[in-house]
């Protein structure tokens, strides 16, 4: 703590995590372990499956390979933190470790929905002008949009990490979350919060906007297409290739609008975790299996990978 005139200003956050039975942390440690393994696991099998199969190194899977791995990466800014909470009684974070989370997590959120976005209009590609899709879409672009997806999403993530961090926080250090969130840092705030507001639902509302709009977009020129394919198996085809990116947008956005949408009055501590789940320990658990378990070209790659590990055994 600091002492500012007649202010104490915070200097560090004790974060109160789910729980403070001892019991019921227990249970949350093991849970939460178990979602980490698993979801390393499925996002790491993922990216080694599209590397080693010659059959997935299509635009499609370079973009799903992508989104595991910066699914590894987003997951590890949370769990990591919420196991040591579970089973350590320090529980205080500095305010530049707040910050530093605070960034990471608005960097990589940020990311996964511009990267979502460029799937979406990998899929029209694919869809509306299959003849040409492979010189449509070349590994150089490819990377290109993967590139402008981290940039756009730090480049956000650097002007709300500042806007929020330039505000000065007093009082009760408790932070009633698992993470450095937007909500209860707000409530700690002892300055004027709304140009902050201002601010905030402009940073927010721009990228939201920009990405719906170019999944949408994208979505009515796939649809108008597949009105325009005369077998209904050709149909069929056409919509589970949007399938598996059509329930991952619904998850990732879904959550995080109506998080981010939520006037600060109506946020309670327990919505927040709850919505906040959704995203940041949910969504890279579910996205390997939904990209995956019902996918042909990803069922054929693990049966050969599988065969020759068998084989050199």
């Amino acid at each position: 703590m600091e002492v500012e005139g007649n202010r104490t200003l915070v200097t560090d956050f004790v974060l109160v995590g789910f729980t403070t039975d001892p019991f019921l942390r227990i249970i949350f440690f093991v849970l939460f372990l178990a979602s980490y393994t698993l979801t390393l696991t499925g996002n790491l099998g993922l990216m080694a499956l599209i590397y080693l199969d010659s059959r997935l190194h299509t635009p499609m899977y370079f973009f799903v390979g992508n989104l595991s791995f910066l699914d590894i990466w987003y997951s590890s800014v949370y769990t990591p933190r919420i196991l040591s909470d579970c089973v350590s009684r320090n529980k205080h974070m500095s305010l530049a470790g707040c910050a530093a989370q605070f960034f990471f997590s608005a960097g990589l959120a940020f990311s996964e929905c511009f990267l979502l976005a460029f799937m979406a209009y990998d899929r029209f590609v694919a869809i509306c002008n299959p003849l040409c899709y492979i010189t449509a879409m070349p590994k150089k672009l490819c990377v290109q949009l993967v590139v402008g997806s981290y940039i756009a999403g730090f480049a956000n993530a650097i002007v709300h990490t500042s806007n929020t961090f330039r505000l000065r926080f007093c009082g009760n250090n408790i932070i009633n979350h698992y993470f450095c969130d937007v909500a209860p840092l707000v409530k700690l705030a002892c300055d004027d919060t709304r140009v902050y507001e201002v601010i905030l639902s402009a940073v927010v509302g721009c990228s939201m906007l920009a990405t719906i709009a170019v999944i949408v977009s994208s979505y009515i020129g796939i649809m108008a297409a597949i009105v325009h394919i005369h077998s209904s198996a050709g149909r069929r085809k056409a919509f589970f290739t949007c399938s598996a990116h059509l329930v991952s947008v619904t998850l990732y956005y879904g959550s995080i609008l109506i998080m981010y949408s939520t006037p600060n009055s109506q946020h309670t501590p327990n919505s927040d975790k709850a919505n906040a789940l959704f995203y940041t320990v949910v969504n890279p658990l579910v996205n390997p299996f939904i990209y995956s378990l019902r996918n042909k070209d990803v069922k054929a790659a693990f049966k050969k990978v599988w065969g020759r590990f068998l084989a050199h055994r």
